[in-house]
């Protein structure tokens, strides 16, 4: 499993990397695995807002179709169009082909992710 050490995680196995009050989202390594194959992934739409815990899209594959939830409260800002003709982006590099990137609405909901080495000992434990 790759994790890298300058982005933070959730529980849910969303990746984030802020950038100033913008933040980049994804699905990490351990979830693409754990899916398999990825064959569709369903985008919001530009301007939708959404509250930590909400599913603002749908990633599904050959095994599955699973909720991406919000890491944090944020505004939709972009979303990465590639991933609507090559979903399998996820696959190959799911640090490098972020979902959506959104504006941070409570930066103090940063604190709460998980850092690079917490989040593996939270796979360990839930493998």
């Amino acid at each position: 499993m790759k994790t890298l050490k300058d982005l933070y995680y959730s529980k849910d196995h969303e990746w984030v990397k802020v950038e100033g009050d913008k933040a980049y989202i994804g699905i990490t390594d351990f979830a693409q695995n754990a899916l398999g194959d990825i064959v569709y992934v369903e985008l919001p739409e530009v301007e939708d807002e959404f509250e930590l815990g909400d599913a603002f899209g749908v990633v599904e594959s050959v095994k599955a179709a699973s909720d991406i939830n919000m890491p944090i409260d944020g505004k939709i800002i972009e979303v990465n169009d590639d991933l609507e003709d090559e979903p399998e982006l996820v696959n190959t590099e799911p640090y490098e082909n972020w979902i959506v990137s959104i504006e941070i609405l409570d930066d103090t909901q940063i604190d709460e992710l998980l850092s690079a080495e917490e989040y593996e000992k939270f796979c360990e434990e839930e493998a």
